[in-house]
C-alpha cells in the first residue's frame, strides 16, 4: 500500500520528515554570478571578514569575472549571509540554491582570487553578456526529450559517471579548461543542433553556453541552476531522466535526488569517489590507496600518505582522552 493512501502512514511520514527538518541546523549555501568586479582582491578582503564572524566555512572564488562558491553555516544565519552577497554581489534570491545538512559539509573558510570563476581558458567569454536560454527544471525532462535536441553533460568524467541524465552525451574530459577544444573537434557534426547543456550549480553550462554562442552556435539552452535545483524542485518524480548521484564539492561526496548524501567517500590518496562497497577490494587501504590509484604513486608518495594518515590517527586518539 502506498503511504497517500494509508492517512496513519502518512501521519508518521510527515511527522518523520518534520522531525529530520527540525535537527538539521546547518544551511548549505551554493551560488555564482557573473558580473565585472573591478577589485576582486578588495572584495576578497570585506567577504573574509564578514564571513568570519558569522561562522561561515567552505569554498569561494572572486575574479574580475565574478564570484563563485559554497559554504556551510548555522541555519539562522543564512539570511544575514545571503543579505551581505545581495548588496555586495548583486546576486538574487533565485540565484541561492540552499539545502540544509546536520553538520558543517566544509571544515574551514577558503576565499580565493583567480584570473577566472570557473576555468574555460578563453578570457574573451564574457557570459555577463551573452548566455544562452535557460530552462526551468520542471520543463527540463520534456525538454531534453525531443529528438532534435542534444543534451550536453559540461562536468567531468568522473562527475558524469556518478550520475547523469538519460541519453545525455558525455565530453569526458578530465577538466573544464578541455571543453572548448572538444567543441571544436565535435562542432562540424552539432553546430546546427539545438543544444542542452547542464552542470552541477549552473556555472560551468552557463560559461559553455556563453562560448557556443561565441562560435555561431544558434539555439543554445541550460538547465537554471544546475542538477541542484532541478532535484530540489522536480528530482523525486518517477518520470525524471536523471539516473544516480550527484558529485558536490564538499565533505558529502555526492547527493542524491532528495539532496541527501550519498553512499560515497573520497580516496584520500587520488581523490577519487569511492562506493562504500570499493572498500572491500584488494587494492583498497584506507589512507594509502584506492583500486582506481594502487600502483600508481612513488615509494617517496606512499611513504608521505602512511605518515599522514599515522598523524592523523594520533591526533583522533590525543582528542578521544581529552573528552
Amino acid at each position: 500500500m502506498l503511504i497517500k493512501e494509508n492517512p496513519c502512514l502518512l501521519a508518521k511520514y510527515n511527522w518523520l520528515a518534520c522531525f529530520i527538518r527540525n535537527n538539521m541546523n546547518k544551511t548549505v549555501l551554493a551560488f555564482y554570478k557573473f558580473l565585472h568586479l573591478q577589485n576582486p582582491q578588495k572584495e576578497k578582503e570585506k567577504l573574509v571578514s564578514f564571513l568570519k564572524d558569522n561562522a561561515t566555512v567552505g569554498t569561494i572564488i572572486l575574479s574580475n569575472e565574478g564570484i563563485n562558491g559554497m559554504c556551510s553555516l548555522d541555519k539562522d544565519k543564512a539570511e544575514k549571509v545571503k543579505g551581505f552577497l545581495r548588496q555586495n554581489f548583486r546576486l538574487k534570491e533565485p540565484e541561492f540554491k540552499e539545502n540544509l545538512a546536520n553538520s558543517n559539509v566544509f571544515k574551514k573558510l577558503s576565499v580565493k582570487v583567480k584570473k577566472e570563476i570557473v576555468t574555460l581558458g578563453l578570457p574573451e567569454i564574457d557570459p555577463s553578456a551573452i548566455v544562452g536560454t535557460l530552462v526551468e527544471p520542471e520543463d527540463w525532462d520534456v525538454f531534453i526529450s525531443k529528438k532534435e535536441v542534444v543534451t550536453i553533460d559540461t562536468r567531468n568524467d568522473f562527475e558524469v559517471n556518478l550520475g547523469t541524465f538519460e541519453g545525455s552525451v558525455n565530453p569526458k574530459t578530465t577538466s573544464f579548461h578541455e571543453f572548448s577544444r572538444w567543441w571544436k573537434d565535435k562542432s562540424e557534426v552539432l553546430k546546427n543542433k539545438k543544444i542542452a547543456m547542464f552542470c552541477t550549480g549552473g556555472i560551468r553550462c552557463e560559461k559553455a553556453t556563453s562560448f557556443l554562442k561565441a562560435e555561431g552556435v544558434e539555439e543554445v539552452y541550460h538547465l537554471k541552476g544546475g542538477i541542484l535545483n532541478y532535484f530540489d524542485k522536480v528530482g523525486n518524480l518517477t518520470t525524471s531522466k536523471w539516473k544516480g548521484d550527484c558529485f558536490v564539492f564538499d565533505q558529502r561526496v555526492t547527493v542524491n535526488t532528495h539532496l541527501e548524501p550519498g553512499d560515497y567517500e573520497l580516496c584520500h590518496a587520488c581523490r577519487s569517489p569511492l562506493r562504500l562497497t570499493d572498500k572491500n577490494h584488494e587494492h583498497y587501504e584506507k589512507g594509502i590507496s584506492c583500486h582506481k590509484c594502487f600502483g600508481t604513486k612513488t615509494d617517496k608518495k606512499i611513504s608521505s600518505l602512511r605518515e599522514r594518515k599515522k598523524q592523523i590517527e594520533l591526533l583522533k586518539d590525543r582528542r578521544s582522552k581529552n573528552e
